[in-house]
């Protein structure tokens, strides 16, 4: 079996959206990439840093879905890293209130000695330094999947392309792969992105769906019509699990097979957000999965002929 090692944050998010607020709860990137990834049952471990206020709870929690917790260091005298935020009518939308970096500003990620050698790495959102630190640490990974974001473009843009260029996947939204790249037009931009080292570009459009770019191939997996969406938070870190969980399980990089894991990313993203947090990951059955699977399947195919 394929070992799968995920960098990211392991945090207390709270979170207000109109359809409710909450106290802090589970977040962080490493732990929705985790959390999705864990519905494939693949050998899997998480490296990350919290305080000694993180309840033990939580790190059993991971334990229970079968996500190795040996990388997770505990500060004992450090406090968690915390977000808080609040969303707009458009959930698009949302105002930072709070962060406070605490243990993640000294973050030194060290890899277990078990997941060295581990063939899929998820390197999720944090400082390009700390990724690069990480990654280096890793003897020879067969797919390195990165996703980062605008602060990292506008504040450390030189070590952010360090990185790029020694991966194989990256995931960004839309109007961050229009900053990266300075184009307008997403294919374009994709190109430009691809020149900076990634075989492949996946760009998330958030309620719109995604698009995989691939040398000369394209395709775009849809999101999931839903009637309510309670909380966007964390939704393209479980796409990112749900992508590399699939390729992890199936140890299949073909063009073909990088379709099916963008689907399968679109579609545990599509219970992320039907509760606050992770809560709606926590709970997830496989009969659930597969029956809105099926509903994507629904949702894309036709039968036509030209004339």
């Amino acid at each position: 079996m394929s070992k799968l090692l995920i960098i990211g944050s392991v945090a207390f998010d709270a979170i207000e959206t109109p359809y409710g607020k909450t106290d802090k709860i589970l977040g962080g990137a490493g732990t929705y990439i985790g959390l999705s990834a864990s519905n494939f049952n693949v050998d899997s471990a998480i490296v990350s840093v919290v305080g000694g206020d993180f309840p033990d709870k939580y790190i059993e929690l991971l334990a229970s879905k079968n996500i190795n917790t040996e990388g997770i260091e505990i500060v004992k005298d450090g406090k968690t890293f915390f977000w808080s935020g609040k969303y707009h009518t458009n959930l698009n939308k949302r105002d930072t209130i709070e962060t406070q970096l605490n243990v993640l500003a000294d973050f030194n990620p060290v890899v277990p000695t078990a997941y060295k050698d581990a063939e899929y790495v998820m390197l999720g959102n944090l400082h390009p330094l700390v990724q690069l630190s990480a990654l280096e640490q890793i003897e020879n990974p067969k797919l390195v999947v990165l996703d980062t974001m605008n602060f990292w473009m506008d504040s450390c843009l030189d070590d952010l392309k360090k990185v790029i260029a020694k991966v194989d996947v990256i995931t960004i939204n839309d109007e961050e792969a229009r900053q990266l790249s300075g184009e307008e037009s997403l294919v374009q931009a994709a190109r430009v992105i691809e020149a900076m080292g990634p075989k492949y570009v996946v760009i998330k459009k958030g309620e719109h769906g995604a698009l995989l770019f691939y040398e000369d191939q394209t395709f775009f997996a849809p999101a999931l019509p839903l009637e309510e969406v309670f909380d966007p938070t964390g939704a393209g870190d479980t796409f990112a699990g749900g992508f590399i969980g699939y390729l992890t399980k199936t140890d299949n990089l073909s063009f073909d097979n990088m379709k099916n894991a963008v689907i399968y990313g679109s579609n545990l993203a599509s219970f992320s957000v039907e509760k606050f947090g992770t809560n709606r990951m926590q709970e997830l059955t496989k009969k659930e999965i597969g029956e809105r699977l099926e509903a994507f399947k629904q949702l894309t195919h036709f039968n036509i002929k030209s004339y």
